[in-house]
């Protein structure tokens, strides 16, 4: 066994320095990038997205691509900073010169956990900061922003990594770290990250740290994260075009069993059950479902696709995601799936 390391030394280690190493936010960058080489500092800007995505990263980028040096950026996090008292004291503090750049930055970040004194206090320094100040605010939840707030910045939404760009910087961090991932293990790694490089990372963490092994496999992954077996998932998918009910109960409850989580589990059922779909259909996504999984995945699909009869409807993905959206909600766990799996089941 490796010896643990501290937790989130890989996101730390592998955090995006310069704009070229960030990924999936192209449209940030490009028009961040353009307006440096134009001089055209914005006073304020306001990066929003769920977490994981990269925006404190890119606020600090842009911090230092504007020639801000660490002794002249400030950083605030506003989930325990949150009261007028903190933003006085930012209020006072952008009197004060730069001591080494041409600007001052200030980095504060969940900004949507200010108290609406707060917001009111802040409101002016905002709207005519000295000409040395930038403010970069970050937030997962733009709705709580105030409106007031967000005419007054350059706002940018930064979009969840796509599962082939979370599968792809997986893999991409672990050859940095002197191992393979799997095809499909790396595939389990971007599902479980569910559209944050940071828990993409977290997933990593935990495996790397618990394992010797030079190439990960995804029961590697399963051990580790708790995730249910591929091969309950794949019993599910021919439990529903061999219309037996039997054999896909046997599979909930083994999931079950094993503490599986019931939720992932529905989401790990229902991406496959939709790529059985379209290959069912003959929709002319091979390509671009071959993509997406490993080739064993994929010629265990196109397999069962060729078996499957016309009870495969769109119908039955609607049942899945309505057990997806309920999972988790009733003192049964299985129950969600149960449901959707007996009302897909031909009579």
């Amino acid at each position: 066994m490796k010896s643990e390391k501290p937790a989130g030394v890989l996101y730390r280690k592998y955090r995006p320095a310069k704009f070229k190493d960030v990924i999936g936010q192209d449209h940030v960058v490009k028009v961040l990038e353009g307006a440096i080489k134009l001089g055209n500092i914005s006073h304020a800007y306001l990066f929003s997205g769920s977490r994981g995505t990269g925006k404190t990263s890119m606020a600090r980028i842009l911090a230092r691509e504007i020639g801000t040096s660490q002794s002249d950026l400030v950083e605030m996090d506003a989930a325990s900073n949150r009261g007028i008292d903190d933003i006085r004291g930012i209020r006072e503090s952008v009197i004060t010169l730069p001591y080494e750049s041409k600007y001052k930055v200030y980095i504060i970040d969940e900004v949507h956990m200010l108290t609406r004194d707060a917001w009111n206090a802040f409101l002016k320094t905002l709207e005519e900061p000295p000409h040395y100040v930038v403010f970069i605010l970050a937030t997962t939840e733009l709705e709580k922003v105030p409106e007031t707030v967000i005419s007054r910045c350059q706002t940018f939404l930064f979009k969840q990594p796509t599962q082939a760009i979370l599968k792809g910087f997986a893999e991409g961090v672990a050859k940095s770290e002197g191992v393979t991932l799997a095809a499909d293990a790396a595939e389990l790694v971007a599902l479980l990250g569910d559209g944050s490089f940071r828990d993409a990372h977290g997933i990593l963490e935990k495996v790397l740290s618990s394992t010797k092994d030079k190439k990960i496999t995804r029961e590697e992954i399963e051990v580790v994260t708790g995730a249910p077996k591929q091969e309950l998932v794949r019993n599910i998918l021919e439990a529903i075009v061999e219309n037996s009910l039997e054999k896909g109960l046997k599979a909930i409850a083994q999931a079950g069993e094993a503490n599986a989580d019931s939720k992932l589990f529905a989401k790990l059922i229902l991406e496959r059950l939709r790529f059985l779909f379209l290959l069912r259909l003959k929709a002319g996504m091979n390509s671009y479902i071959e993509s997406q999984i490993s080739e064993d995945d994929y010629k265990f699909l196109e397999s069962l696709a060729a078996k499957a009869g016309p009870n495969l409807t769109s119908d039955v993905l609607l049942k899945f995601i309505e057990a997806y959206e309920n999972s988790g909600r009733t003192s049964i766990p299985e129950l969600a799936l149960e449901i959707a799996l007996a009302s897909s089941i031909a009579k």
